[in-house]
C-alpha cells in the first residue's frame, strides 16, 4: 500500500466515527449504523450494540460481516470520488474477562465517552470485529486490495 492510500485510509478509519455494518441475522441479510473504534492492537473495529437491535442478532461469535466506512458526501462533489474502505472478517464477542475486553472498552471510550453510562446495562455488548481483509477506494479506478494487517499499519 502506497503513502496516498495509508493516508487516506487512516482518515477514513480515525476520522470517520460511524460503520455501516453489515451481518445475516436469522438467515438474512441486514445492515446497521453504529458508532466504532480502532481495537487496541489496532486488529479490528470494536462496535457496542444493544440486544434490542436487529443487526446485533448477527454479531455472533464467528459470523462474517462486512463493514464500510466512507468519507463525507457533499453538493457538488462526484460520488464516486468519495474515499471509502470496505472491511470483512469475523465477528467476536468481547467477554468483559477476555484479555481484550478492557483495552478494547478503553478505546471505544476514548472516542465515545458519552457512552460511559450506558455501558453497563444489561443489553449492550462490546463486539469486535477482526478484520480478514478489505479494499479502499480513493476515487474511480483507483482502488487497492488491503490484506489482514491493514490496520495494524496506521
Amino acid at each position: 500500500m502506497d503513502d496516498a492510500a495509508l493516508t487516506a485510509l487512516r482518515q477514513l478509519l480515525m476520522g470517520e466515527r460511524l460503520v455501516s455494518l453489515a451481518v445475516l441475522a436469522e438467515g438474512e441479510p441486514v445492515i446497521g449504523l453504529l458508532p466504532f473504534a480502532l481495537s487496541a492492537d489496532r486488529r479490528g473495529l470494536v462496535v457496542h450494540a444493544s440486544s434490542l437491535a436487529r443487526h446485533t442478532k448477527g454479531l455472533v461469535a464467528g459470523g462474517p460481516f462486512d463493514a464500510l466506512v466512507h468519507a463525507q458526501d457533499a453538493p457538488g462533489a462526484d460520488p464516486l470520488q468519495i474515499p471509502r474502505v470496505t472491511l470483512h472478517g469475523s465477528v467476536r464477542l468481547l467477554e468483559s474477562e477476555s484479555p481484550e475486553y478492557a483495552a478494547d472498552r478503553e478505546a471505544y471510550l476514548a472516542r465515545f465517552p458519552e457512552a460511559e453510562p450506558i455501558m453497563s446495562f444489561d443489553d449492550f455488548r462490546l463486539f469486535r470485529l477482526e478484520v480478514a481483509a478489505g479494499r479502499i477506494v480513493q476515487g474511480f479506478a483507483r482502488a487497492i486490495n488491503l490484506g489482514p494487517d491493514v490496520l495494524e499499519k496506521l
